[in-house]
């Protein structure tokens, strides 16, 4: 009876050490990544079937070296070309989570203040899974990059660019950031005249480069203001971005507001806002143009008027 109860017990420990080790593997091979809202995405396997709800994710995910896993895109998602050959889902701002669905994504990835947070919920209580995006520094476009990587197994070929990414930033961080400061007013329109706040990814670009973003205490993200406040703060550099590859003719308008220091010292640069306002790798080619603008603008600060 003892000897039974001996090979008894033995085999009750066997069987519980083979339990935690089955149960240890699994947990092992589940893929855990924490979202930009701070919720952890769980998958048991790498995701085959994505859906990309903005132009910058689009991007990103080819940049992780996922673009063939892609069954749709957004309005805009024009980059890189192959992009372009994306079945449309529409506009960022009012796809229907009956078309999301149809296409049978094991994955959602989705912009935080692009995309609608109902659309989110219904696809979640849906049990689709979905990861929200929102780069707010230049690192954390490589923590996207990363993350996106980890989620579609692709994490070898995300990392290698992510790193690339970031060795280039230091380069840049310690070519820059610690130069005499500028006052700087992004422009992202004129009618009506609107910025961003120091929480958008922008300003991260203007701390880069040594600058000063005059509405960083705004509290929207992108506000609107008014010429008053504009000539308060006077800026020296205004830098705008508009809607394409070439400087926006609005930007001239400034030249009748001779009171600003940015007018008188013909501080009013321009740069493509697919370089500057994408959340995407490209951003330092962004940063640079615009670096190099703000060491152009201390040159003429620095001269005699």
């Amino acid at each position: 009876m003892g000897k039974r109860k001996g090979l008894f017990r033995r085999f009750l420990t066997a069987f519980i050490l083979l339990l935690g080790l089955s149960l240890g593997l699994h947990a092992l091979a589940q893929i855990q990544v924490t979202d930009d809202l701070g919720r952890e995405i769980t998958l048991e396997q790498p995701a085959k079937r994505l859906i990309a709800l903005a132009p910058h994710i689009v991007e990103n995910v080819y940049s992780a070296g996922a673009g063939d896993q892609l069954l749709a895109a957004v309005d805009y998602s024009d980059y890189p070309p192959e992009a372009q050959k994306l079945p449309p889902l529409g506009s960022a701002q009012s796809v229907s989570v009956e078309a999301v669905v149809a296409l049978e994504p094991d994955l959602v990835l989705m912009w935080a203040t692009g995309n609608s947070r109902t659309l989110r919920q219904q696809l979640e209580r849906l049990g689709i899974n979905v990861y929200v995006d929102e780069p707010r520094t230049l690192e954390d476009v490589a923590r996207s990059v990363r993350s996106i990587g980890a989620l579609t197994g692709t994490g070898d070929s995300a990392e290698q660019v992510a790193q690339r990414h970031l060795n280039r930033l230091a380069e840049l961080r310690a070519r820059y950031s610690e130069r005499t400061p500028v006052s700087v007013l992004y422009q992202v329109w004129h009618q009506p005249l609107q910025t961003l706040n120091g929480e958008h990814l922008v300003s991260d670009v203007i701390r880069l480069c040594g600058g000063r973003n005059v509405y960083a205490d705004a509290k929207p993200l992108a506000p609107t203001i008014n010429m008053e406040s504009v000539l308060e703060r006077d800026p020296q550099v205004i830098v705008a971005s508009g809607m394409g590859e070439e400087r926006p003719d609005w930007l001239d308008e400034w030249k009748s507001w001779s009171e600003l220091t940015a007018v008188q010292r013909d501080n009013l640069f321009f740069v493509p806002p697919d370089l500057i306002q994408r959340h995407t790798l490209r951003i330092l080619d962004g940063a640079e143009l615009f670096c190099r603008h703000i060491d152009q603008a201390r040159q003429r600060l620095s001269d005699d008027p």
